[in-house]
């Protein structure tokens, strides 16, 4: 598929034509925020933001520019809004003197895997918890919850936009975890 072809699709709601678009500019948003934020997860969670902002608003690309120059823009605008409201945050300046907690992956099975391992789910389970935490959550209250995109939402506390990007980019990088076993 071509890029014109695949934005003019994507501009009637064409779900293949926003995976296209995803995976074919991921790593160029993603790089562009890694060099400036200069941290893995704010660089994933920017360049979420960006998709879904930019799918969001498909209809007011104009083709007279560059696809790829317009997500960067876009981009760049988030990390500048990021900044800014950091910036202004007063517990930004409380957060700065707290110890950092970092959150450690539990890869032991649980009694649910137990049971689902009965049901030949665990090898599932076992390359889900090899995804980010956030990426985890979300393919969970999706697929193990059965929630629906306005109740994950309302969960996460983010827009449908967001909740729709992240549970693409989760079952991209899952699907990848399973087809790199084989």
């Amino acid at each position: 598929m071509e890029v014109e072809l695949a934005i003019a699709r994507a501009k009637n709601n064409d779900q293949k034509a926003f995976n296209f678009l995803l995976d074919l500019y991921w790593d160029d948003v993603y790089g562009f925020q890694l060099k400036r934020v200069q941290n893995e997860n704010d660089a994933e969670d920017i360049t979420i933001q960006t998709f879904s902002r930019a799918f969001d608003k498909i209809n007011t690309f104009d083709e007279r520019f560059k696809f790829k120059t317009w997500l960067i823009t876009i981009s760049k605008n988030i990390h500048i809004d990021l900044l800014r409201k950091k910036k202004n945050s007063i517990t930004q300046v409380i957060s700065k003197d707290d110890k950092k907690v970092f959150q450690v992956l539990d890869e032991s099975p649980s009694a649910e895997d137990k049971l689902i391992t009965e049901q030949n789910l665990a090898k599932l389970l076992r390359d889900i918890k090899k995804l980010k935490p956030h990426y985890q959550k979300v393919i969970n209250l999706r697929y193990f919850q059965e929630l629906s995109y306005k109740e994950i939402s309302k969960e996460l506390n983010e827009p449908i936009s967001n909740v729709k990007v992240k549970l693409l980019r989760a079952k991209k990088l899952l699907a990848e975890i399973i087809s790199s076993k084989k």
